[in-house]
């Protein structure tokens, strides 16, 4: 057996996975299944930028693999494919010269939507949260509008090769311009709204959820480094748009954090449709599973809008729409067979705290550092609650999936 292509084969699949945003567990679990699916007992190490896979071959060989995960964006296809071809690969154990044949088979086929439907990705997202956040029709125009800049922007510093951060402030930046400018010619009517519609698109969702899912599965320093990097993209933002209206503010004046419209409940369930329709283009979701996701959405939105009638508090509403939301994307993902993660981020999308970033921003351009301060606090706690929800329902899941595997084990009958 060529060992050391059974290696690169390893190390590609858990490269692909990477590059598709999956999560640290589920890379390094995907080499170590492949390898043992050959009798190979190997060593994996992965971070959120390196894969090193490490193994002695049947002759006393050592041999060691490292891949450097560059800048990579939300590819949810992708870590469907290869999730599918590596369970096949476990399963039928080809020679590893056909399997690397699959390998690159399964790269070929992975899909993109066109450069014009992402821009409509990023139109759709900002038009479906324009209204979730309390805008008139004409800001949802206006926030749908914001998402075509942002997309613009990101295509071009992307094309620059510009890093995350850079292309973070830049796109919050422009995008800022543009709705100020709006407002000061009297073409928005609650211009924070339209703001935090489009700011949605900018919110690392991917990055909050895998920084979850990596402290649950042991995998402390990625999700710290996750973490860190969601952190670096909320200062991104704040600095961006306070930029922005620095730059504006002699035509446009000082940010609001004033009263919003209140949509009945089934025009906010269209609204986030339309906007998780979008995020799923954005983070390339396809067929049933974008579908499956976006319906997900609207009914972790809908259990929000329950718990917020209830009289819940916002740290407790927001813990049990989370715990909804990851409910449903575990059962998704284990009834189709696919990662939990396309599900996960998309259903848990309405509930992250685009809104809270932007409101800390503005009210301490404001002057009201207090105020500022409050709402910061409050951010972090929604947060919080949406790390302690996906924690606890991921943990769950994953104990109910270890006591099967025993029981399985327990009850099959003596050789």
């Amino acid at each position: 057996m060529d060992y050391y292509l059974l290696t690169e084969l390893a190390a590609q699949l858990g490269y692909h996975l990477a590059m598709g945003g999956a999560e640290t567990f589920r890379v390094e679990d995907t080499v170590r299944r492949v390898l043992a699916a050959y009798g190979a007992q190997c060593e994996v190490f992965a971070i959120p930028n390196c894969l090193i896979v490490s193994f002695e071959a049947a002759n006393g060989k050592p041999l060691t693999l490292m891949k450097r995960i560059g800048f990579h964006g939300n590819d949810l296809e992708s870590v469907e494919k290869f999730n599918a071809l590596s369970r096949r690969i476990c399963t039928l154990t080809p020679p590893p010269e056909e399997a690397m044949h699959w390998l690159h088979e399964t790269k070929a086929a992975c899909r993109n939507y066109a450069v014009p439907l992402q821009y409509l990705g990023g139109l759709l997202g900002g038009l479906g949260f324009g209204i979730v956040f309390g805008g008139s029709v004409r800001d949802s125009l206006l926030a749908g509008l914001l998402g075509l800049v942002i997309g613009f922007v990101n295509r071009l510093t992307s094309r620059l090769e510009a890093n995350p951060f850079f292309s973070t402030i830049a796109a919050s930046f422009f995008m800022a311009v543009v709705a100020y400018l709006a407002a000061g010619a009297g073409l928005a009517d609650y211009v924070d709204s339209a703001i935090i519609g489009a700011l949605m698109i900018l919110v690392p969702g991917l990055l909050i959820t895998n920084s979850m899912r990596d402290i649950i599965y042991g995998d402390t320093n990625s999700g710290i480094n996750r973490i860190v990097q969601v952190l670096l993209s909320a200062f991104a933002i704040a600095l961006g748009t306070a930029a922005a209206w620095q730059l504006t503010a002699g035509f446009y004046g000082q940010p609001s954090s004033g009263a919003v419209l209140v949509y009945p409940a089934w025009q906010q369930a269209l609204a986030v449709f339309v906007g998780c329709i979008g995020f799923a283009i954005l983070y390339n979701v396809h067929s049933w599973g974008a579908l499956l996701s976006v319906l997900g959405g609207v009914i972790t939105w809908m259990v929000y809008l329950l718990c917020q009638h209830l009289g819940l508090n916002i740290y407790a509403t927001n813990f049990a729409a989370t715990v909804c939301a990851a409910i449903y994307s575990e059962i998704m993902a284990r009834v189709r067979k696919c990662p939990v993660t396309p599900y996960l981020v998309l259903t848990v999308f309405p509930l992250l705290p685009g809104a809270g970033i932007y409101y800390t921003m503005s009210l301490g351009l404001g002057g009201s550092m207090n105020a500022a301060v409050a709402k910061g606090l409050e951010t972090a706690g929604v947060a919080g609650s949406l790390a302690v929800g996906i924690l606890l329902v991921s943990t769950l899941f994953r104990l109910l999936t270890v006591w099967r595997g025993l029981h399985r084990k327990n009850s099959s009958p003596a050789q």
